[in-house]
C-alpha cells in the first residue's frame, strides 16, 4: 500500500465552502486507472483529478479528471483548481502552466494578487466551439421538472455545444430557472430515445439577467445531480452566444450554484479565431482541506 497526498479546494469562489470543491492528487505516479476511479467515487464530488508527468517535457503535467462513474476528456473548475494548486506549489512558468488532457492541451493563466499570492486561474477550452444534435422542448422541460414553455428558442434551440466537454445548452425563462429539479427517469428516457447524444446528457440551462447570465447544471445519469459551477459548460455557452452576433469577442459574468446554498461566480469570454470561436473560463479559488489516501 502507498499514500498519497491530496489536497481540496473550492472552485470559482473568494469564500471557503462556497464555489464547486474539487480533489487534487499533486502527484498520482504509480496509481492505476481503477485507483483514480476508486478514489474520485469515494471523495463523491463531481470531479477529481490527478497529476502525473507529461508526456512532453515542455509541458507542465498530464492531468486526468475522473468524476463519479467515469474519466473526463475536459472540465473547467477542475483544471482551475489543479492550476490554482500546483501554481502554489511554483509549477508555473511565467504565470502559465500546460495540461495534457485526453481533449487536448489545456493552458492556464495564473492569477496572483498585489503581493504575489495564488488567488485563481483562467483557463482557455482545449477545442473551438463544436454544435450538435438538437433536443426538442419538451425534452429538456421533462428532464428538468419544468413545462415547455418554460424553455426559449428564439436566440437558438435546445442543442449539444462543446469546446471539449459535451453538454445541452438551452435558455430559461428566468422564473423557471429557480424551480426546476431534475429527473433521473426522464434522462433516461431522453437518452435511450436519442443515440446521438453517446449516452451522455449534461443539461445546462441558463437565464439572462441583466448584465449577467444564471446558470444550473444537472447530470444525475453520470452521477451528479447539480453542479455549482462547471466551466466547461460555461466556455460553449460563451462561445454559442458570440456565434449569434457579428461581435470580435463577448465576456459574460456567469453565476451557478445558488440553488445549492455554494454560490459560484464564472468569467468567461470568447473570440473569433481562424479555427473557429474559441473561450475561456476562470475565477477565484479558496483552500479548503489537506490529507493522505492510502490505496
Amino acid at each position: 500500500m502507498t499514500s498519497h497526498a491530496f489536497v481540496t479546494v473550492d472552485v470559482f469562489t473568494d469564500q471557503r465552502f462556497g464555489g464547486n470543491p474539487l480533489a487534487v492528487f499533486p502527484d498520482a505516479t504509480g496509481l492505476s486507472d481503477a485507483d483514480m476511479q476508486a478514489l474520485a467515487a469515494e471523495f463523491n464530488l463531481s470531479e477529481t483529478t490527478f497529476v502525473l508527468p507529461p508526456a512532453d517535457p515542455a509541458h507542465t503535467a498530464r492531468v486526468r479528471i475522473f468524476n463519479r462513474t467515469a474519466e473526463m476528456p475536459f472540465a473547467g473548475h477542475p483544471n482551475v483548481g489543479t492550476g490554482y494548486v500546483l501554481a502554489q506549489l511554483g509549477r508555473d512558468r511565467q504565470a502559465t502552466l500546460l495540461f495534457e488532457e485526453i481533449a487536448g492541451l489545456v493552458e492556464v493563466k495564473v492569477a496572483r494578487d498585489a503581493a504575489g499570492n495564488v488567488t485563481g486561474a483562467t483557463i482557455a477550452a482545449p477545442q473551438p466551439l463544436s454544435l450538435g444534435q438538437h433536443l426538442s422542448p419538451p425534452d429538456v422541460a421533462s428532464c428538468a421538472g419544468l413545462t415547455p414553455a418554460d424553455v426559449i428558442v428564439a436566440a437558438h434551440p435546445p442543442m449539444v455545444a462543446s469546446t471539449g466537454n459535451p453538454f445541452v445548452l438551452a435558455e430559461i425563462a428566468g422564473p423557471a430557472l429557480q424551480r426546476a429539479t431534475p429527473d433521473l427517469s426522464a434522462f433516461r428516457a431522453v437518452l435511450s430515445r436519442t443515440p446521438a447524444l453517446n449516452g451522455r446528457l449534461s443539461l445546462y440551462l441558463y437565464a439572462r439577467d441583466d448584465a449577467r447570465i444564471r446558470a444550473r447544471m444537472f447530470a444525475p445519469v453520470a452521477g451528479t445531480w447539480e453542479d455549482a459551477a462547471t466551466g466547461s459548460a460555461a466556455t460553449p455557452l460563451a462561445a454559442l452566444l458570440l456565434s449569434l452576433t457579428s461581435h470580435a469577442s463577448a465576456a459574460f459574468d456567469i453565476v451557478q450554484g445558488v440553488e445549492m446554498g455554494r454560490p459560484s461566480l464564472l468569467h468567461a469570454t470568447a473570440h473569433r479565431a481562424t479555427d473557429g470561436i474559441r473561450a475561456s473560463v476562470g475565477g477565484g479559488c479558496v483552500p479548503v482541506l489537506r490529507g493522505e489516501a492510502t490505496i
